[in-house]
């Protein structure tokens, strides 16, 4: 039998192969979408051979459902922690709100492909991972509306807030945001980006202008 310390190299390493795997098929995929990407392509581009592919995924599918998990997971993760860091403060919850758009920005800059793909992905309806893509959404939006539902209950949100729909415009909002920034003003600094959505969230969501 393997030693844990062995074991524990090997777990490393394979998550070290899935790492450079995802990061290969996100960009081929961004670049040149699904169809178009072979197995072949996100070997080469990854430094792998192509049997390391299929060792770690089943399919071309397989990988590209459990990137979208990845992906969505880190995000769900930063929101997270974002929210319980404010809250370690004793910070209102408006506060954690803008602590979490800020988060969801750092992550979009730090992947910005992913993003990309990730909002393509969720107006196609006829994508076998769909159903898994709703899930990991609603875990990201769940932790926005969870802190929007405290607000609620500690009196800071007016008790009129549709807090399911509410949630999903501020993750929305961050999303279609940071992509036009992406795209159309890579000029302008993440704080820069930040503090004009800080603005709208004092404005609608706090009532503060």
């Amino acid at each position: 039998m393997e030693s844990s310390s062995a074991k524990a190299g090997g777990s490393t390493r394979r998550e070290a192969t899935r790492q450079k795997l995802y990061e290969a098929a996100v960009t081929l995929i961004a670049e040149q979408g699904f169809s178009a990407t072979t197995v072949d392509e996100i070997a080469e581009r990854a430094g792998v051979a192509k049997g390391t592919v299929y060792y770690n995924f089943a399919s071309k599918s397989v990988l590209f459902e459990e990137l979208l998990r990845h992906g969505v997971g880190l995000l769900t993760a930063s929101l997270k922690e974002a929210a319980e860091q404010a809250a370690r403060e004793g910070r209102g919850k408006v506060d954690a709100l803008d602590a979490m758009i800020r988060a969801g920005l750092v992550f979009i800059d730090r992947y910005p492909a992913f993003t990309q793909l990730y909002v393509a992905e969720l107006w196609r309806t006829n994508r076998a991972w769909q159903s898994t893509l709703m899930v990991v959404r609603q875990e990201a939006v769940a932790v926005v509306e969870g802190v929007l539902r405290e607000g609620v209950a500690a009196g800071e949100f007016s008790d009129e807030i549709d807090v399911q729909l509410t949630a999903a415009a501020l993750v929305g909002m961050v999303l279609v945001a940071a992509l036009d920034w992406k795209s159309f003003q890579p000029e302008r600094s993440l704080d820069d980006v930040h503090a004009a959505l800080s603005r709208l969230l004092q404005g609608r969501v706090s009532g503060r202008v």
